[in-house]
């Protein structure tokens, strides 16, 4: 498998500094959610204009990828022309940039949200997953929110039906949210899964905190493993919310200790 991680995780670092970082740590890719002081990624200085080219020629040269560019894209309203428009912009960068997939959400929160629609879901999904296809990209949608029950993610991907869109496991949801082994989540959704998320945390007096990998609760060893027995050569990345809590340990410590991590157990 290739190991990735989440520009989330270091809001304060360029982009010059985030890909010197992950080739001077041996890091096969960097997934992009916002860069610098943008979070809407097609704006971001790196991949405007001509820039883009440069970009994608650089992360070459470099040996680096960037597989994953994560949107926040939500598809739990009906006729929501903005996120519809966010997530064909998304589609559209990444092929010019040869991204394989985009990250989508069915819920707005990690932790289950209310009145969450399937069949909306699953309409926006589909429309854009045809789009996707269209231009070489596939949609994942991640386990999140109501969809940290995997059964239910199943199930919207059976009721899309389009190959297009598939999933992004983030393991600590499911775990955290819906009270289930990794195995089970694993075993629901192993036909889907195209990318890994990476967190890990506790739950201190009923509120969750999150935790540099390996120093929680969530099973990360054991999905890692559970990955690598059957055979999984795509992307785990560590997805570290700097960005959205930054009393959160700094980059320069969580992002060396991943990889370290990732290695002693794969």
């Amino acid at each position: 498998m290739k190991i990735a991680f989440s520009t989330l995780g270091c809001p304060e670092w360029t982009w010059e500094e985030i890909i010197a970082a992950a080739r001077d740590l041996g890091y096969d890719g960097v997934e992009v959610r916002g860069v610098e002081g943008e979070m809407y990624v097609p704006s971001a200085r790196p991949f405007t204009g001509s820039n883009a080219e440069k970009t994608k020629l650089r992360l070459k040269s470099l040996g680096l990828e960037i597989p994953c560019l994560t949107s926040s894209c939500y598809l739990f309203e009906a006729d929501d022309r903005n996120a519809i428009k966010e997530g064909t912009d998304y589609i559209l960068l990444a092929e010019e940039l040869g991204v394989p997939y985009v990250r989508v959400l069915g819920d707005r929160d990690p932790a289950p949200g209310t009145g969450i629609d399937d069949n909306i879901v699953s309409d926006n999904l589909a429309r854009l997953a045809e789009f996707a296809g269209q231009h070489g990209v596939t949609v994942l949608i991640e386990t999140n929110g109501v969809y940290s029950d995997s059964g239910r993610l199943a199930a919207l991907i059976e009721k899309t039906g389009h190959p297009n869109a598939q999933v992004l496991w983030d393991i600590h949801h499911p775990y955290r949210f819906a009270g289930e082994p990794v195995e089970k989540t694993y075993e629901t959704l192993k036909n889907h899964i195209r990318m890994v998320h990476i967190k890990d945390s506790v739950m201190e007096q009923g509120k969750l905190k999150y935790k540099i990998t390996g120093q929680g609760d969530v099973p990360v060893r054991v999905a890692l493993k559970l990955l690598k027995s059957s055979g999984y050569t795509g992307y785990v990345s560590l997805e570290w919310v700097k960005r959205w809590n930054m009393e959160l340990e700094d980059p320069g410590i969580v992002i060396p200790n991943f990889i370290n991590f990732v290695k002693t157990v794969v």
